[in-house]
């Protein structure tokens, strides 16, 4: 595990080159503290005897936490780690408490409460409750979510184009069909109006005709009454001359 390196490397700083044995295949990573130097032979004090003990006790208390893939509090996350390396989890708000292990960066957290302006109390990702230094702690997400969703936008906007793209010839073919279709309902309204054009002329000419007809036989018949009434009156006439006589 990574935390046990860092603390492995951090212990070694401050013991200043005393001897630190552990068998890394053991689960508890048993601590052999010599009491020599490797060059010196020189007895530890006993402020570096007590940090290692704390150490020797971050060791174990890692050594059993539960599995990364292991039941996670389904607690809405509200706060991201900023934009660093990685930073560590204490047990209470201060670095003198015991680290719980480290955070990396832009990994998504729960804020529990804040007990000062320097720490917070937050739950990761793994459901492990701690303390973190409060000016490593956003609500904004940090370059790696931006990121996250900026190429989830991508995939989801190349998709988009995918889809359109083959959508487009269909869409094409449509589009032929249908000027096609209205060139051809342009065409059958053209006919329609030729013929209810001459539809309309036939029925004017045949009003026309019609009245001509009334003309013409209103015109007979008065030239028929005309011509009876002048032979009535020329036979009338004759007939009384013969009676004259």
């Amino acid at each position: 595990m990574p935390q046990f390196s860092l603390c492995n490397q951090l212990f070694r700083a401050i013991q200043n080159k005393q001897s630190l044995a552990i068998r890394p295949r053991n689960p508890y990573y048993f601590v052999n503290f010599t009491t020599q130097r490797i060059k010196g032979q020189r007895m530890f004090n006993f402020k570096q005897f007590i940090i290692a003990s704390l150490l020797f006790t971050s060791f174990v208390s890692l050594a059993e936490e539960p599995d990364e893939n292991s039941t996670v509090n389904a607690a809405t996350p509200n706060g991201y780690i900023s934009d660093n390396l990685f930073i560590f989890m204490h047990t209470g708000p201060s670095k003198n408490y015991r680290i719980l292990g480290s955070v990396d960066a832009g990994t998504p957290i729960t804020i529990l409460s804040g007990a000062n302006d320097e720490f917070v109390q937050i739950k990761d990702d793994k459901a492990r409750e701690g303390w973190v230094e409060s000016r490593f702690v956003t609500t904004e997400p940090g370059l790696k979510q931006q990121l996250e969703t900026v190429n989830q936008t991508l995939v989801e906007t190349q998709e988009a184009l995918n889809d359109a793209q083959q959508q487009l010839p269909m869409l094409q073919q449509n589009n032929t069909n249908l000027l096609a279709e209205n060139a051809s309902l342009q065409d059958t309204i053209s006919g329609l109006e030729k013929q209810l054009q001459n539809e309309r002329l036939a029925q004017q000419q045949k009003v026309q005709k019609e009245q001509h007809q009334l003309l013409t036989y209103g015109g007979i018949i008065g030239i028929s009454g005309i011509i009876i009434g002048v032979i009535l009156t020329l036979f009338l006439s004759r007939r009384k001359r013969y009676d004259g006589w």
